[in-house]
This record gives C-alpha cells, structure tokens and sequence, in this order.
C-alpha cells in the first residue's frame, strides 16, 4: 500500500534514550524539561523569539483568535484545512471568504480590500502546500485599516520567504506538528509570534488561565504538550535536513517524469525556500481526476484530495460562492509523497496517471 504521505519514525533507541529523561523527573506534563527544551531548539531552528508548543494545531488557531479579542468578521480563505475557518467559528466569529490565486493557491490579495467593512477584525489565512501568501500585500491592507493577521503554517515548517522565516509575519503564525507533518510530535502544533507583550496572555490562556497554584489571570483552556509529544520532535528535529533533502529529490522525479503531460502544478511564490511538503497536481476536471483517482486506489495507491471541498461549503458559513477555489478543490489531488518513496514506486504512479488522463 502507498499511502499520501508517511510518519517518519526516529530510531526508536535515540527516542528512548530522550524518553529516559521523562522517567527519571517523573515528570509526564505541565511544561516540563522537554518541552521547554524542545521550544528553545525550535526558537533557534526557525529563527523566531517567541514559540509556545502545544498538544495539536488547531487550538493555537483558537487561542489566537480568543487572546487578540477578536470580534465579528474574519476574513480568510475558502482553500485551506477546515480548522482555519472551524477555529473562526468555534470562536463565536464570522468567516468571509476571499477567493483564491488560480496559481499560487493562496488568497487572492487583490480581492481583501472589497471585503473588509467596520466589522472586519482580522484575517487568517493559510500558506497553501508551504508556498508563502503575499504576505507583504496583507501586511499593508492589514497596517491600513488597523487589522490584526494570523497565519495559518501548518504546512510550512522550515519554509522561508526573502531569507526571512514564514513564521516571522504577521501576528501570530500557528503550526501543526502532527505525525503527517515534514516535523511532528506525533499530535502537536505551536504559536509563533514576535511581540514580547503577547507571551504571558498566550501562555496563560494555554494554561487554564493559571497565575500560580491559587490564583488567575483570566479565560484559558489546556493545550499544553506533553513530555512524550516534546519526546518525539526532540528525536526528530535532528533529521530535519535529510527528510527535506530526500523530499527534494523525490519532488524533481515527479517533476521530470510528469512534464510531458497537460496537468498544472501549484506555483511558487518568487524567492521562496520551500520545504517540498507536498505534491499536488491540478486535472482539467473532476471526472479526470476522479478517474486517475479509482485507476490508482484499484491498486492500493492512495493520493489525498487536498483541499476539498472547497470551505465556502460548509454547513456551518453563510453562503459565499468562491469561483476559483471550487473549482481547484474540485480538481486537485496531492500524489504520495515522503521520505521513503522509491523512484519505481513513483514511476508506477506516474504511469497510471498518463494511462488514465
């Protein structure tokens, strides 16, 4: 069976070598040694000041939304995992969607302005696949009308963008580190954000709103991370450069191998270092798609439909058709892509797909 993607596992003697520590303290939760370990190696990995790890990657969406006192309207992206808008609405604010680049697959930065009105208090947004928002344009529409931003990067670890960490714009950018991810804690995510005066408001709202043993600052919940999950990225960051090295190479096989066919590919944004964390291509339809789709799973080769549907759909928004990002979500498919990939694995693929078109 070839999966989407695939958990990279350490070896298991370095994790119990890291997980011994945990025994030792007798210490499984509560902001241990690990965790706060593992935030000042991430701190200097992803060149940022300030990180809060946390126990999954939607709840710093959440908290973010909560602690900047969010209100009324949001604007984000209809193509993005459905946490982006969920946290929005679990939050008691409203989503308006913008529609998206038909290249770059991020929001369209030309059509935000025509959405903000006096109830507009922010915008989320996601970096699509690691490719960057045009994070310059939003930071002057933002500046302009006084709006706070928040960066969906679940899927951008590692990414930069003008040799500038992607997690450095914005107010917050939030990251999950679930196993599926380039980095991961098995079930984790984080809060990255540059100003100092944030830190104790989004570290006690993380923490049940805690200000010691018997006393409270305010509203929180719990999202902190476990020793075991800090356990896990500790053993992993480590092979970072050589998961995204192998990733590259299997990212310039597809690339060679499906050149000669009609099929488009996501577009970079310009001086952009991306992490290669996936491989999605565009068909010109649905049916195509889902015809290579039946080809490949008929075999056990099991490609992702990322993003679909569209969020503009969900049961829970007001109805706002977005044009272009219906359209992409119902013809995009992200082909397995990780570590361990075989170059036959991925020609075998690659065959089915031009069989098929």
């Amino acid at each position: 069976m070839i999966n989407v993607t695939k958990t990279f596992l350490p070896p298991q003697e370095e994790y119990q070598v890291i997980l011994k520590k945990v025994w030792d303290n007798g210490w499984i939760t509560n902001r241990g040694e690990l965790v706060k370990v593992l935030e000042e190696e991430l701190k200097a990995y992803l060149r940022v000041p300030n990180i809060i790890c946390m126990t999954n990657g939607t709840l710093p969406l959440q908290i973010a939304i909560k602690a900047l006192g969010l209100q009324g309207e949001i604007i984000t992206t209809p193509f993005s995992y459905v946490a982006s808008t969920s946290s929005i609405v679990w939050e008691g604010c409203e989503p308006v969607f913008v529609d998206i680049h038909p290249d770059y697959l991020t929001i369209d930065e030309t059509k935000i302005e025509a959405a903000i009105n006096s109830k507009t208090s922010a915008i989320l947004v996601t970096h699509v696949f690691g490719n960057p928002c045009d994070v310059e344009g939003i930071e002057r529409i933002a500046g302009k009308y006084g709006l706070k931003v928040i960066y969906d990067a679940a899927h951008c670890f590692g990414v930069t963008y003008k040799d500038h960490s992607i997690f450095s714009y914005g107010d917050i950018s939030t990251c999950s580190f679930h196993a599926t991810k380039l980095f991961h804690t098995g079930e984790g995510g984080a809060m990255v954000f540059k100003d100092d005066d944030f830190y104790n408001d989004f570290y006690y709202h993380h923490n049940f709103g805690h200000k010691g043993n018997e006393d409270f600052f305010g509203l929180g919940i719990n999202a902190k991370m476990s020793e075991l999950q800090a356990a896990m990225g500790l053993a992993v960051l480590p092979y970072l450069k050589s998961i995204i090295d192998a990733r590259r190479l299997i990212v310039n096989i597809y690339n060679e191998q499906l050149q000669d066919t009609n099929l488009k590919f996501l577009k970079l944004r310009n001086h952009t270092d991306w992490n290669y964390s996936y491989y999605p291509i565009i068909f010109k339809n649905e049916k195509q798609l889902l015809k290579v789709v039946s080809a490949l799973n008929s075999v056990d080769i099991f490609p992702r439909r990322y993003f679909y549907p569209s969020l503009d759909n969900l049961p829970y928004v007001k109805n706002q058709h977005c044009e272009i990002s219906n359209r992409i979500a119902a013809s995009i498919l992200c082909l397995p892509l990780y570590h361990d990939i075989t170059e036959e694995q991925q020609t075998r693929i690659v065959e089915l797909i031009k069989a098929h078109l």
